[in-house]
């Protein structure tokens, strides 16, 4: 079998430039791209030397849909309306799709459902393995407690961070609330000031931190009369979210149409 070709979208980024040192070195995956937004100075320059690699012969480019039309899966941690854009590329094209881009709209996170209609789609607030383990271990524990425990998040990123809270939080919300059979909008609790009163039986509540260049703290605490449960996951690198988004890559490899996430990727059982 040929080696899958692997396109990056926001080369440029941190997150774009762990990702090209991460394809060039898994076995079984090629860089077949990179693109850049159009201005950005880094269109033109070698994509390897970009990423702090060897120089490899391949440019960074503004153009997207040219990348999406030549490889097998792109991966995007970009912008939410940019990785919507792109959505749209990768349904014209049939390419995979693999996005690990957060703070997403109702509207955006549309176009993802659209274009997974022609092409799959893997779309989940976070790219860790360990991560999508916390989502199912809250799941589960979630849908074994009853009211009786309060269930609180709590996430910490670093300082630039621009949406809160994390689309990491919010999963974790997810499945808190699927485990209790419930929708997470009628009872998410996402700002508490002032006098507020007491807390709300059922409600999941959530807590924002930000500062200095922490990459990513989570814990689902489950608060009883008496007694605490905490799940935490703690990111020390940015690498678990790429290594996570070449797994999912190669997965989508002879996949169907279809948005995906990674518990698919992972076999679990949600």
């Amino acid at each position: 079998m040929t080696d899958m070709r692997i396109g990056i979208v926001g080369a440029g980024g941190k997150m774009g430039q762990m990702l090209i040192q991460t394809v060039l070195a898994t076995p079984g995956v090629t860089l077949g791209g990179a693109t850049e937004r159009a201005g950005s100075p880094l269109v033109g320059r070698d994509a390897g030397e970009t990423a702090g690699v060897d120089t490899l012969g391949i440019a960074i480019t503004d153009n997207a849909d040219a990348l999406f039309q030549s490889v097998d899966a792109v991966i995007d941690f970009t912008l939410p309306a940019v990785t919507a854009l792109h959505a749209g590329l990768a349904a014209r094209h049939g390419t995979a799709h693999v996005i690990g881009t957060t703070g997403l709209s109702d509207a955006e996170k549309a176009a993802l459902r659209d274009a997974a209609t022609k092409a799959p789609v893997v779309f989940a607030p976070n790219m860790s393995i360990g991560v999508n383990l916390l989502f199912a271990l809250t799941q589960q524990v979630a849908s074994i407690l009853d009211d009786h425990f309060d269930i609180e998040i709590v996430e910490m990123h670093h300082r630039r961070k621009i949406d809160a809270p994390s689309g990491t939080a919010l999963g974790l919300g997810e499945a808190a609330a699927a485990g209790r059979g419930v929708a997470l909008d009628d009872v998410a609790q996402r700002a508490r000031d002032g006098h507020t009163g007491a807390r709300k039986a059922g409600d999941i509540g959530f807590a924002v931190l930000r500062g200095g260049d922490v990459v990513g703290d989570h814990t689902v605490v489950f608060a009883s009369m008496g007694e605490r449960i905490e799940l935490t996951h703690k990111a020390s690198s940015r690498q678990i979210y790429a290594d996570g988004a070449l797994r999912a890559a190669l997965w989508t490899r002879g996949k169907a149409p279809g948005l995906y996430g990674m518990n698919d990727v992972l076999g679990l059982k949600l």
